[in-house]
């Protein structure tokens, strides 16, 4: 009697256990996407639309957030709500809601679907200029799905929010988080200044996926007095701000990526004049105060007929 019951026991364990794991979490990815896949060209719809959904989704606070954001305002004929519903980005019910027999495009980390796959979805809307570089962005070819950074159920996206923006990129960026805490830097720790100012994260045509085509037009957007041209140009200047500077933080002031007169040295080390080493800081002119720059104080160059030593 006992080994019977024992039995019986089991046997419901091994059914409330089966009944909780979803039948496609077998399936490795490439089955998986095919299933979905097979899914779309049959294109079984459900006509009660996101009612259907809600059936058993609506005691979940994170899918019904979905109707505090754009995505979910039936109001707006943009909003997948507006149009098949939740199927917009989930892919058709199908078979889904009898027995949860068949899989429905997922969006998360623990997702079995590829990033490409997953972006698919997202591109079907998303596809205006600002996505155009996407295909060559480091974030499409490290494999970075949309919701990695982007989240649909809320009533506003942090990726889209000025004050929270940096917070997601130093999620991942932590080097960068490391320098902009550093004593000199862009006041991006009190969220004045955000990452997106910079850089595009869905790409662009330049390196680090820069707003513009160079570091040095990015950098001009705030510094316009050192955009030039000048009468007396300083080379490193106008070939590349980061020659000495340090865009994301430093412990030098400034941003500098080493003190004078040890950076000017990096270039200005042939002449006695140049290339002299103070034996202890603050004894001369060459050490105390700015250094070089005591003297060379229009560094980033000069308009003055006399200023080809850029000291005035």
């Amino acid at each position: 009697m006992v080994k019977l019951i024992a039995t019986s026991l089991l046997g419901m364990l091994i059914s409330i256990g089966s009944a909780k794991a979803t039948p496609w979490d077998e399936l490795t990815s490439t089955q998986l996407e095919q299933k979905l896949t097979e899914k779309f060209s049959e294109g079984k719809y459900s006509a009660k639309g996101a009612d259907s959904c809600l059936m058993c989704h609506k005691k979940s606070t994170k899918v019904m957030a979905i109707f505090d954001g754009v995505h979910g305002d039936l109001s707006n004929s943009k909003s997948p709500m507006a149009g098949i519903q939740c199927e917009a980005c989930h892919g058709p019910l199908g078979n889904h809601n009898r027995g949860g027999k068949e899989p429905m495009i997922s969006f998360s980390a623990s997702s079995k679907l590829s990033a490409a796959s997953q972006n698919t979805v997202c591109q079907g809307c998303h596809n205006d200029p600002k996505q155009i570089a996407w295909h060559n962005s480091t974030h499409n070819l490290e494999e970075i799905a949309c919701a990695d950074c982007h989240n649909v159920h809320v009533a506003k996206d942090p990726t889209l929010d000025r004050l929270t923006v940096n917070t997601t990129c130093t999620s991942c960026h932590t080097r960068v988080k490391a320098d902009m805490n550093k004593r000199s830097s862009h006041p991006m720790k009190w969220d004045q200044m955000t990452c997106i100012d910079c850089h595009s994260p869905h790409g662009s045509m330049t390196e680090s996926a820069l707003i513009k085509p160079s570091l040095n037009e990015t950098c001009a957007e705030c510094h316009a007095d050192k955009r030039g041209p000048f009468l007396w140009e300083h080379a490193p200047v106008m070939e590349d701000c980061s020659s000495c500077h340090s865009p994301h933080g430093s412990v030098n002031d400034n941003l500098l990526k080493s003190r004078a007169p040890q950076l000017c040295q990096q270039c200005h080390a042939d002449d006695g004049h140049a290339s002299r080493v103070s034996s202890e800081a603050g004894l001369d002119a060459f050490s105390a105060g700015k250094s070089c720059l005591n003297c060379h104080s229009k560094i980033h160059g000069s308009n003055h007929p006399a200023g080809s030593n850029f000291a005035r």
